[in-house]
């Protein structure tokens, strides 16, 4: 025989708590649309931000940036603009996370086909670890203050490597 485990909320709660999801997954366009990512080469040549659905919002170039010449600049914007979306990614997620619950926030995940950068390659952490750090992020950006003073939500994950590869591109930051 299978063993049930009661629900320690109730009826009212688990509705309130599914509206409460329902009218967050109508939110996700204004979320993708809000949350920005900003990338920089390492000679700050190039920057470019895009929204959260990889909508160019500021392609900047400086005006010696013709001397790498049309191939190498060209790749050179597409990295860094790769770099900026998985920026403006992990922070749509760090925003949708908490309101809509990791399981449907990774459905979403799956459906869209832009897994969470923070996800791609944790360098061995445990699930657990990484649900620590992000809760811990999420707080300090909730208006905790660090150790430096107020933590000021730009989208930035220090926790994920693959926001920018480091050889060749750095964050805003």
């Amino acid at each position: 025989m299978t063993e049930r485990e009661p629900v320690e909320r109730s009826t009212r709660q688990l509705i309130e708590d599914g509206r409460a999801r329902q009218q967050a997954l109508a939110g996700v366009d204004t979320v993708l649309e809000q949350v920005r990512g900003t990338a920089t080469d390492n000679h700050q040549s190039v920057r470019v931000t895009v929204d959260g659905r990889g909508r160019l919002v500021e392609l900047w170039l400086r005006q010696d940036a013709v001397r790498w010449g049309a191939d190498q600049l060209g790749r050179l914007i597409v990295l860094v603009a790769e770099a900026a979306m998985d920026q403006a990614t992990q922070a749509a997620y760090n925003r949708l996370a908490p309101v809509l619950g990791d399981g449907l926030t990774y459905a979403i995940e799956q459906l869209s086909g832009r897994p969470a950068p923070a996800r791609r390659d944790t360098g061995g952490i445990t699930a657990e670890e990484f649900q620590r750090r992000r809760d811990e992020r999420l707080r300090r950006a909730d208006g905790e203050v660090s150790r430096r003073g107020p933590v000021v939500d730009d989208g930035f994950d220090p926790d994920d490597p693959l926001s920018f590869d480091l050889s060749t591109l750095r964050s805003d930051r």
